[in-house]
């Protein structure tokens, strides 16, 4: 059963749309098994923008990091295609950086080091490759833990070093698979309110896959909601919240806020739901 996002949501967030860089074509994903096949994913039709920073919710295994293996070039769609820049994207690329739930730093290189490495490979040349590392290494807040090993940094340093590692490549887009979810709660907050600032920053396409309702509408400028069997997109909203410019801590004491959580809640559960009450919207 398909659960439609608020209308009033959609025209409320009317704006002047930047190129498409991403643009998923009647995905399908499938396993075979000994008489039929399984299917993963099922009819994914999806655009990204340049500018884009989409959350993805759904419950688990209903396809949502099948589908960032896809968008990463990790993995064949069974059907169906993905363009990147309206050229045809079949493998990893240097036009998409991904951040998993863990850090991935290499562990015997400094912080430093670790940023460095993907330009290393890129064959930039090494006075480039300083500037860019001390560039970055202050965009995350890192500047004074750049002769650190990743041991000595506490799990949100981390985070942020990897998110630097993966920006000083200068990708199209980043995908995020729960970037934030093994960190505890003051500091998961910490690093949603750095993130939306880098955004801010970059403008870099970000897609971000979450299981939190509330992470969603703090971060997302777009919401899709997912179901299972077979995986497939029933909701794509406009995040109204995104145009206000209240604190991430303001956001949630919000009755806009509560109303939307709500909403989506009731659509990830897949059950029928109303518009919720969206007269607040201009």
């Amino acid at each position: 059963m398909q659960t439609s996002a608020p209308t009033t949501a959609h025209s409320s967030m009317a704006h002047n749309r930047n190129p498409t860089l991403i643009e998923l074509k009647n995905i399908r994903l499938a396993y075979s098994q000994e008489h039929h096949d399984t299917p993963i994913l099922d009819d994914i039709n999806l655009q990204l923008d340049a500018d884009d920073f989409v959350c993805l919710l759904g419950p688990s295994g209903c396809g949502k990091s099948s589908l960032l293996n896809i968008l990463a070039g990790f993995q064949t769609p069974t059907a169906g295609e993905v363009m990147i820049d309206s050229q045809p994207h079949t493998g990893p690329s240097a036009k998409v950086g991904v951040v998993f739930q863990h850090h991935n730093l290499f562990p015997w290189m400094t912080i430093a080091k670790n940023i460095e490495f993907g330009l290393k490979m890129k064959g930039v040349e090494k006075s480039e490759r300083k500037k860019l590392v001390s560039d970055y290494l202050n965009l995350v807040g890192l500047e004074s833990s750049a002769h650190l090993l990743p041991y000595q940094l506490s799990g949100g340093m981390k985070q942020r070093a990897a998110i630097a590692r993966t920006l000083a490549t200068d990708p199209q887009a980043i995908l995020m698979d729960e970037p934030f979810s093994a960190l505890d709660a003051l500091t998961r907050e910490n690093m949603q309110a750095h993130l939306l600032e880098l955004w801010q920053k970059t403008k870099k396409c970000i897609f971000f896959i979450t299981h939190d309702v509330e992470e969603a509408l703090l971060l997302g400028r777009r919401i899709l909601v997912m179901h299972a069997n077979p995986g497939r997109m029933v909701v794509d909203l406009q995040n109204p919240l995104s145009s206000y410019r209240q604190s991430i801590q303001e956001l949630k004491h919000l009755k806009e806020f509560h109303d939307l959580r709500s909403y989506l809640i009731s659509a990830i559960r897949n059950k029928e739901v109303n518009s919720p009450r969206l007269g607040w919207l201009r």
